[in-house]
């Protein structure tokens, strides 16, 4: 569908023209057209799907035939990266309307403070930001949502995992009772039906392609003892030369820059990003990549969702994730927009079980690769896995605590 077949306002279809798009993902093919008409919205489809758009652009055709005056839309998002990607991609769809927007997070200065205050209190019509940034400024009595008409939870299932459930609700208590609400989400826990039922008035529900990744990612496994892990990644890496932009993902923050190291051995062109990195420090590493004067970055889950840098040629997981539902997010950072792109997920003797269950989720039993003779065997993924075990010392304070019971 043509994205003229929304009759949106002429200037957001200008905008969207000179931004090079012209077919409507099904995702927004299936909730343009209902937010339009002012229903509230629950809609769940995988990473790189263009769920963004789908709600900025009727938002802001609305703001377009009504022009606000002060704080019209509030949008809420797990992580600062998220809001400011959103930030910019609001400013590129709202170019040619008088909208002012502002993403607002921690981890800045007293100026960056002072400058979220201004705009807080009238400056911005739709403000991104992340709930504990908000809860700050909340807290301090000078914010005004009371003619706020659409709030927005972007990632609202990664809020909800990193315990926001009760920060939300808070935010929610100072907005109006007459909103239009939406919640776009990768998955639909049962958290998110709890949210809803709180937040939300008789929603649409829209569900696409729920835990399954594009159709355009290669996806490969190998099963690789830990000893064995740095050897195979710089194989890999050397063996696609033409790759000019290559995602690491691991489960630690305390891998990234041991994993960094060792790549460097054959590639210098790299970094790494996790949440130990100031606010500056993080930014700066991002652009870097995304603007590909960096060919590879090592990073934790922080970069899994929502984050959108095109054309990633090759995600690699280090290790599996802890959660199934990680391992969508984190190889929907390549092939996104219909592209194509390739995943590889290095597996060690302790993790099958969970690269078993990313499996039953997705469906799907993912091609095993076999190992360069140069490193010999991996581990066997057919053998039997061991129950797990308690060590002796929590078998001892286990005990100790069902005694004092």
């Amino acid at each position: 569908m043509n994205f003229d077949a929304f009759n949106l306002n002429e200037k957001v279809l200008e905008a969207i023209s000179y931004m090079g798009y012209n077919e409507a993902s099904p995702i927004q093919e299936q909730t343009i057209p209902a937010i339009m008409e002012g229903h509230d919205m629950i809609a769940c489809a995988q990473t790189g799907t263009g769920k963004t758009a789908a709600y900025l652009l009727p938002i802001l055709n609305k703001l377009a035939v009504n022009e606000p005056e002060g704080l019209n839309t509030l949008i809420i998002v797990p992580v600062r990266e998220l809001a400011k990607q959103i930030d910019q991609q609001i400013q590129a769809f709202s170019y040619f309307l008088p909208i002012n927007s502002i993403s607002i997070y921690g981890g800045g200065d007293g100026m960056d403070w002072e400058y979220e205050k201004k705009s807080l209190m009238g400056d911005a019509n739709i403000v991104v930001g992340t709930p504990g940034r908000l809860i700050s400024h909340i807290n301090l009595g000078y914010v005004d949502f009371s003619k706020i008409e659409h709030l927005v939870l972007d990632e609202a299932d990664k809020m909800l995992d990193m315990g926001f459930f009760f920060d939300i609700q808070k935010i929610v208590s100072f907005l109006p009772k007459h909103r239009q609400t939406l919640m776009f989400s990768a998955t639909m826990p049962p958290k998110i039906r709890s949210l809803a039922k709180h937040i939300m008035n008789k929603p649409k529900e829209v569900t696409i392609g729920l835990s399954t990744p594009a159709e355009g990612i290669t996806q490969t496994v190998y099963y690789v003892f830990e000893h064995q892990k740095s050897k195979l990644l710089n194989m890999i890496i050397q063996d696609r030369p033409n790759y000019d932009s290559i995602l690491i993902f691991t489960s630690t923050k305390s891998k990234v820059n041991s994993i960094a190291r060792a790549i460097k051995a054959v590639e210098k062109s790299i970094d790494a990003i996790s949440s130990d990195l100031e606010q500056e420090a993080r930014e700066l590493t991002l652009q870097k990549f995304t603007s590909r004067q960096t060919r590879i970055l090592v990073a934790t889950d922080v970069l899994s969702r929502g984050i959108d840098i095109k054309d990633i040629n090759l995600i690699i997981n280090y290790d599996a994730p802890h959660e199934a539902e990680s391992y969508v997010h984190r190889i929907g950072r390549t092939a996104r927009a219909s592209t194509k792109g390739e995943a590889i997920t290095l597996v060690g003797e302790h993790d099958i079980r969970k690269f078993k269950a990313i499996e039953r989720l997705i469906s799907s039993t993912i091609n095993t690769a076999k190992l360069p003779e140069s490193l010999g065997e991996g581990p066997d993924p057919l053998a039997p896995i061991a129950p797990f075990k308690r060590s002796p010392q929590k078998r001892f304070n286990n005990n100790r605590n069902n005694l004092k019971k």
